[in-house]
């Protein structure tokens, strides 16, 4: 019984540390138009999720931002102007796509122990370091969590709240968010997500099913223990 709930435990940890909003693939090359899914878990054992922003840069701005339509959500790109005029390309923008809102139809949202992919295309990508997406989770219930807090200052203290980070020219932190993540273009430019959904969706399943076979493993040994006591303590015949 020992052995079983430790087991338990060490599995739940790590699917809960990673129950937080990401981007899949996370990395991207500069100047192609990336697809790009962001991962939403609800985390909430009350309520669902029923609103999810995404912040766009304003320093490296986007000139092209598409949305991929998602039944039961209404998808909207907000524009307007930048904080200051950015030149792209050797055209001064001073209006961009600033935010990315999914909004859940009246009775629809992602609850508990359910995940929802919200597909974007963004372009042309800047010739960047990394982009920064903070996103910002809403639940029925009016509580709002804000994936906010950059690489640097998760790396300082691990409770914060990270937010989303497509890695451009620099390097993911780790192999686990490199998984997967170097976006392909097609030739008109922009990437073929399909296969990018299927890997999102794969790589979180695939997470459970090790968790589940290593519990399985422990229960097994656990039998086999209490079958050969009870054998050893069987009478014996005369």
């Amino acid at each position: 019984m020992g052995l079983a709930a430790g087991a338990v435990l060490a599995i739940g940890a790590p699917l809960a540390a990673s129950a937080h909003v990401t981007v899949n693939p996370n990395t991207a090359t500069p100047g192609s138009y990336a697809t790009v899914n962001f991962r939403v878990p609800t985390e909430s054992e009350t309520a669902s999720t029923v609103k999810v922003e995404v912040a766009l840069p304003t320093d490296t701005p986007l000139s092209s931002v598409l949305v991929e339509p998602v039944p039961g959500w209404t998808a909207t790109v907000e524009k307007g102007a930048l904080p200051a005029p950015v030149e792209v390309d050797g055209n001064t923008i001073s209006d961009a796509a600033l935010k990315i809102v999914w909004q859940a139809d009246q009775g629809v949202g992602i609850g508990q122990d359910q995940f929802q992919i919200f597909s974007a295309v963004l372009g042309p990508v800047p010739d960047t370091g990394h982009l920064l997406l903070p996103a910002t989770q809403t639940y029925s219930d009016g509580e709002v969590v804000d994936w906010a807090a950059t690489p640097d200052q998760v790396a300082a203290d691990d409770t914060l709240e990270p937010a989303p980070v497509l890695y451009i020219n620099d390097t993911p932190p780790t192999a686990e968010h490199s998984h997967g993540s170097t976006a392909t273009t097609t030739a008109s430019g922009m990437d073929d997500h399909s296969s990018e959904v299927s890997a999102a969706t794969s790589d979180s399943s695939s997470g459970v099913a090790l968790g589940l076979s290593i519990a399985a493993l422990v229960v097994a040994a656990a039998g086999a223990v209490l079958g050969a006591l009870a054998f050893a303590r069987r009478p014996k015949r005369v």
